[in-house]
């Protein structure tokens, strides 16, 4: 027991850069999804049906065939395209919770009442004014609790980044356990410290939806 707690501060290291990635794929992802949930809300159909392949297909498949894919099979096709696995960990969380986002982005931005939309055309505006003025900043106190939960879960799914054999808090785990022997304590310790990382998260949400009532 006293040795794997040895391997303490390596567990803790991937813990931070599990929440570095995380950070940094939610922001990158939150603007992607910003991106395809107003172009998905757009009234011409060949730009909702453009702006609807992204989402659909990525959402159809496993983020693990995602990573693999990214990591693997795309500097085999395009060599210049070999990146390091820090990239191809952000790049594919990134690409995954844009799909998502997107989605509830544009069930946000419907769920807006029409009336709000004519009436900001009864005063004139175009569709880029209604939508930054009008129907965006309503849309938002909308998407922010589902989104929230949402990244609660990409800190979950964010375990998968160690199947290209990038040291976040789950590969730093399996790497102490192989030294230990010790698997079960390695992966309890592993367990604790996701869900440190993720109840404050929660708690934010739960914050923010009292303040909106």
């Amino acid at each position: 027991m006293s040795e794997a707690f040895t391997y303490l501060p390596a567990l803790i290291d991937g813990a931070i850069i599990t929440i570095v990635i995380c950070a940094l794929s939610g922001a990158i992802g939150t603007v992607i999804g910003l991106v395809f949930g107003v172009g998905r809300s757009a009234p011409l159909w060949p730009v909702r049906f453009v702006f609807a392949i992204y989402p659909n297909f990525i959402r159809g498949i496993p983020i693990l065939v995602l990573l693999f894919f990214l990591y693997f099979a795309l500097p085999i096709m395009f060599p210049l395209l070999a990146f390091d696995r820090s990239i191809v960990a952000v790049a594919g969380l990134s690409i995954y919770a844009g799909a998502y986002l997107a989605e509830i982005f544009r069930g946000s931005i419907e769920a807006i009442p029409k009336g709000q939309s004519e009436a900001s055309a009864a005063l004139g505006m175009g569709y880029v004014r209604k939508m930054w003025h009008v129907v965006l900043p309503q849309a938002m106190k909308i998407a922010v609790p589902p989104a929230i939960g949402f990244l609660i879960s990409l800190v979950k799914a964010s375990s998968l980044v160690s199947v290209i054999g990038y040291v976040d808090l789950t590969y730093a785990s399996k790497i102490a356990s192989t030294r230990t022997q010790d698997p079960l304590t390695m992966f309890v310790i592993a367990a604790i410290l996701y869900f440190v990382i993720s109840y404050p998260i929660s708690l934010l949400g739960r914050w923010y939806e009292r303040k909106l009532t």
